[in-house]
């Protein structure tokens, strides 16, 4: 097997193991502990990349319940209402997929049971402003914290300050006990950030937001309707508890990257050029035939207008850092977004090696000037060194493989 295979072999592992129908049908077990009492009926609403196969896994437990699935097409699934929402961008279609969400839970009585369905992606495609804020104050706020460089903890922590669902807003909502299925997306597996947290207490408060917002340099620039929203005072109502269960995260996904005779490496964390070092580190010690793998979430400060993920990107940095500090073998590394797509374009990521750069100036690219308008897509392109998977149906956040041959 080539390495370039045996790279991938070890990605498509990890995506496996994060099967959203297989997670559902472990967690099944858990929901139907509290069955709804005669005259109860259940409401599955499945929300963000994986919501169709998990709800799908679902119905097949739950035949014949009222689901609403929220996903970013509308390909249809049999016994359910299919919503089309954007992602990464929120838009008008998410911004009704929300009002027809609240309209749901709102409708459930106490002997009903609410099974949320949970996964990455979700807090993009239910755009649910806050009071005194459109849409385009909420698409205007998410543009400046994607250039932020903020971690993924810090935008839902802003992110839930201004929406009417996230953060707990749909136990705020419903009238019946709630009970989430959760696929992780994010590092740690925080249940207050996956999609925002719809059906967890929010990760903190406007006040802590507006500190923070102002720490990223994004308060001035925000619509006057979104400061208002987070200089508003805060409900102090205690939330209705749910039962919220992880049934897939980054941590499954890359424990089974693991079981196929890996170590695992550094986690994708923090700055990318800073994580890009990290891995490279690693790399003279390795022995003939190991593998490191990694998974986690990488930030990255926009300062250009290409077109480029921060896996893509990642795999850009790594290479110049080999070409900088090279090793005496041939090596591998590969840096794939779970859900099949890294960014706004259709790439998944990036796998690049020992040539790759040589072919991206023999195509007349300079990487390093593409790094700098964060198009880092055209630059991988050009060297044939991008990852196509199409949509994988599921999200666990990013995973990655540093591989010696």
């Amino acid at each position: 097997m080539d390495l370039n295979a045996r790279a991938m072999g070890f990605i498509h592992a990890g995506i496996a193991a994060a099967d959203p129908a297989s997670a559902v049908r472990r967690g099944m077990v858990q929901v139907l502990q509290d069955p709804p009492p005669p005259g109860g009926r259940w409401q599955i609403i499945a929300l963000g990349k994986a919501a169709r196969a998990m709800a799908g896994a679902a119905l097949e437990t739950l035949p014949g319940a009222d689901t609403l699935v929220v996903t970013g097409d509308d390909a249809p699934l049999a016994g359910a209402t299919v919503l089309r929402a954007g992602h990464p961008e929120p838009d008008e279609d998410g911004a009704r997929a929300a009002t027809q969400v609240e309209a749901r839970l709102h409708a459930t009585g106490p002997d009903d049971r609410v099974l949320a369905l949970i996964s990455g992606g979700g807090s993009a495609m239910l755009p649910a402003p806050a009071p005194g804020m459109t849409l385009a104050d909420k698409q205007a706020v998410n543009r400046l914290l994607l250039a932020s460089g903020a971690d993924i903890s810090q935008v839902n922590l802003i992110r839930q300050g201004l929406s009417r669902l996230k953060g707990g807003g749909w136990l705020r909502l419903s009238q019946a006990p709630v009970a989430a299925l959760i696929l992780s997306d994010v590092p740690g597996d925080d249940l207050r950030v996956i999609a925002s947290g719809p059906t967890v207490a929010p990760v903190g408060s406007r006040v802590q937001a507006v500190d923070l917002a102002r720490e990223l340099g994004i308060w001035n620039d925000m619509p006057k309707a979104a400061q208002d929203a987070l200089l508003r005072p805060q409900d102090r109502a205690a939330l209705p508890v749910a039962r919220n269960v992880l049934v897939g995260s980054n941590g499954i996904s890359v424990a089974a990257m693991r079981a196929l005779g890996a170590k695992e490496g550094p986690e994708l964390a923090g700055d990318v050029q800073d994580c890009a070092r990290r891995i490279w580190d690693h790399a003279a010690d390795l022995r003939p035939g190991q593998a490191l793998v990694m998974g986690g979430e990488t930030t990255v400060r926009l300062t250009g207008t290409g077109m480029g993920g921060r896996n893509q990107e990642l795999a850009l940095r790594l290479a110049l850092l080999a070409e900088a500090a090279p090793v005496a073998f041939d090596w591998r590394f590969a840096s794939v977004g779970s859900d099949g797509r890294d960014g706004p374009g259709q790439a998944a990521g990036g796998l690049v090696g020992p040539g790759t750069l040589q072919a991206m100036r023999a195509a007349g690219i300079d990487p390093q000037a593409r790094l700098a308008d964060n198009d880092s897509t055209p630059a991988l392109q050009a060297a044939d060194a991008l990852v196509m998977t199409g949509p994988t149906g599921t999200n666990v956040a990013d995973l990655a493989v540093l591989l010696r041959a």
